[in-house]
């Protein structure tokens, strides 16, 4: 079970960070919704995630800091990445935060008992932790999708098995437009 599920996290971690791949510095910082979101600062959040759940909920030293935890961090800071803040660099603090969290989680049983303070007075296991990291870090990876999709059209689950139908351009366009029209006569 542990490993089928460690196996979900790893996925879903790889396709966060592979959505960078490709795209210019810009890209990959600029705020594709209202909200800010941004395909960078996904990755620089999902390594807080990372540093926050299977660190201190455990006991364990992630051997980084972590911004969740810092005072005076202003809101958001995790969700974007700074001029100054180099991709490599975030995407390698993501790594490390990863590598961490997979030593915790090798090394804990499911039921070894942890302790989410933000969460509140209830106990929680490695295995609640483990799906509830994985839910979060899929949620995003599925921002990023979409994301990726707004800034060149590029669609997908991974650079080597898209899990998307193979169609040209001329097919994805008339298949858009059939669910407009879907849309369009259902409001009617």
């Amino acid at each position: 079970m542990k490993k089928i599920l460690h196996g979900y996290l790893q996925t879903a971690r790889a396709a966060a960070v592979w959505k960078l791949d490709g795209l210019s510095e810009y890209d990959i910082r600029r705020p594709l919704v209202a909200s800010g979101t941004n395909l960078l600062g996904i990755v620089k959040h999902l390594t807080c995630v990372e540093l926050g759940y299977f660190g201190p909920v455990f006991g364990r030293t992630m051997g980084q800091p972590n911004l969740w935890f810092e005072d005076g961090v202003e809101d958001n800071a995790d969700f974007f990445a700074r001029a100054n803040e180099a991709r490599d660099d975030i995407v390698e603090s993501y790594r490390k935060a990863c590598e961490t969290s997979d030593a915790t989680i090798d090394a804990l049983d499911l039921e070894t008992a942890g302790s989410v303070p933000w969460w509140g007075d209830h106990p929680v296991t490695l295995h609640h932790v483990l799906v509830h990291v994985i839910a979060e870090t899929f949620r995003h990876a599925g921002h990023s999708d979409l994301g990726r999709e707004l800034i060149d059209g590029s669609i997908g689950y991974a650079a080597d098995d898209s899990n998307v139908a193979e169609h040209d351009s001329a097919w994805w366009r008339a298949y858009h437009d059939r669910v407009e029209l879907e849309a369009r006569q259902a409001s009617s």
